[in-house]
């Protein structure tokens, strides 16, 4: 079910520092969006991408609302993956299956209250 570690999503108050920080460590920008929450709350999501062509992501992001880390995984499929999943009474959704930019997304807390959210289509 989970295949591989799509990215760690770190908070920071200061985007345009930790940016700098990270690109200075070898890191490079390879995507960036902007949203607005709910709430109304502008924020931006940026990728950075390893040296090797092969690694998971590190993504930036600025959102006050999520101020948390995110360890995303990727799912072949999150309807499934979350439909296999409730079946177990140990597993607790946070979020169930919505649309994303790329696919769909679920967020799962599993026993020992680690978050994961789960990506794919």
């Amino acid at each position: 079910m989970f295949q591989k570690l799509e990215c760690v999503c770190l908070y920071t108050a200061d985007i345009a520092a930790s940016l700098a920080f990270y690109v200075s460590l070898g890191l490079e920008q390879a995507w960036r969006i902007e949203r607005v929450s709910a709430s109304g709350v502008p924020s931006s999501l940026i990728g950075l991408k390893f040296p090797r062509a092969d690694s998971s992501e590190l993504v930036l992001s600025d959102n006050a609302e999520v101020n948390f880390t995110e360890v995303e995984i990727q799912v072949d499929d999150v309807r499934g993956a979350h439909e296999a999943l409730s079946a177990n009474p140990q597993v607790t959704w946070i979020r169930t299956p919505f649309a994303s930019e790329s696919g769909h997304v679920a967020v799962m807390e599993a026993p020992d209250k680690n978050v994961f959210v789960l990506v794919g289509r």
